[in-house]
């Protein structure tokens, strides 16, 4: 009976003393998920930019196409030379999807010449030009990834110099299309860098009756630019992504 009745006592002690141990205990449990910023591409920008150019240039004339095998000019001869300018934008996000619509302007100074080679001297010169494009890419994070296309624009300044006779000189404003793409990243929320790569077609343009006694020609011009920029990004929230 002695031993029943000490037992029974040991257990309500234990039972009385079970809640205070219990609040000592340390709780173990599932930690709180912490959000991560990511960055919204979203808003309107303006920007600078400058780099380096190279254009291709193909010209025909009444003597035909030139000795190379399946060549379809008369002459070829490449330009070369940097040009800065400015941009403004705006990016809409959805998800990972980045697209939007960007126009540029910028002078030039991209030329170059045949250096003589059907006896008279043609020279090209990009002085200025522009671009219209539609914007689309894929963003991780403060990096996008992007591709352009749309219109382009530029002025041609042509030189032909025809040794004894004179000196014709003429500019044309010439359109077409320009595509390109490349990488950008958000330095702050604001202050974004890009490099790119764009190429542009300004078609060809003909001079009919040069003022020097030439032969009437036609000039096919396209141009490769790779430039750096920097964006002032305006506005646009930052979203948590958890």
């Amino acid at each position: 009976m002695k031993r029943i009745l000490l037992t029974t006592a040991s257990l309500c002690a234990f039972g009385l003393a079970s809640p205070a141990l219990a609040a000592d205990l340390p709780i173990y449990g599932k930690a709180p998920v912490v959000a991560t910023p990511a960055y919204d591409w979203t808003g309107f920008y303006v920007g600078v930019f400058g780099g380096g150019g190279y254009g291709n240039h193909n010209l025909d004339n009444a003597t035909g196409p030139g000795p190379a095998p399946l060549a379809n000019f008369t002459v070829n001869y490449s330009s070369k030379g940097g040009l800065g300018g400015g941009e403004i934008g705006y990016n809409w996000q959805s998800g990972n999807i980045v697209v939007g619509v960007e126009a540029s302007a910028f002078g030039a100074d991209i030329k170059g010449n045949d250096n003589f080679a059907l006896g008279w001297d043609d020279a090209t010169k990009l002085g200025w030009g522009g671009t219209l494009r539609a914007r689309g890419g894929i963003a991780v994070d403060r990096l996008l990834l992007f591709f352009t296309g749309g219109w382009g624009y530029g002025e041609l300044t042509h030189t032909n110099t025809n040794p004894g006779i004179g000196v014709d000189t003429f500019k044309s404003t010439r359109s077409g299309l320009v595509a390109g793409g490349g990488i950008a990243y958000a330095i702050t929320d604001n202050l974004i860098g890009k490099l790119e790569y764009s190429y542009l077609d300004l078609g060809t343009f003909r001079r009919d009756a040069p003022t020097n006694g030439a032969l009437a020609y036609n000039v096919a011009n396209t141009f490769s630019v790779v430039t750096l920029g920097l964006d002032f990004k305006f506005g646009g929230p930052v979203v948590a992504k958890y």
